[in-house]
């Protein structure tokens, strides 16, 4: 293989590791991710709440899984206040 193909192949080794890298990003940050994360974790606390017998699980576990979605809100200004002061 030649010099010149092998920076070709390098190049393209890049090319679709940074898509692999800008698509997952791009799913860390989606509305659909946070959507389904919030859904299981409503769900789950739900069953749990259930299966211990207290009453109205289904509603008392709209609290917590509300808590958990706004954590996860916050995170993003929290990460780019972090990156500001110890990222460079």
């Amino acid at each position: 293989m030649t010099e010149i193909e092998e920076l070709k192949k390098e190049i393209v080794d890049i090319k679709k590791r940074n898509f692999s890298v800008e698509a997952d990003k791009a799913w860390e940050t989606s509305t659909t991710r946070k959507a389904l994360i919030a859904a299981f974790t409503y769900i789950a606390i739900s069953i749990y709440m259930w299966a211990i017998d207290i009453s109205r699980p289904w509603l008392n576990a709209i609290v917590p899984t509300v808590g958990f979605l706004l954590s996860t809100l916050t995170l993003q200004y929290f990460k780019v206040l972090w990156i500001k002061k110890y990222g460079k």
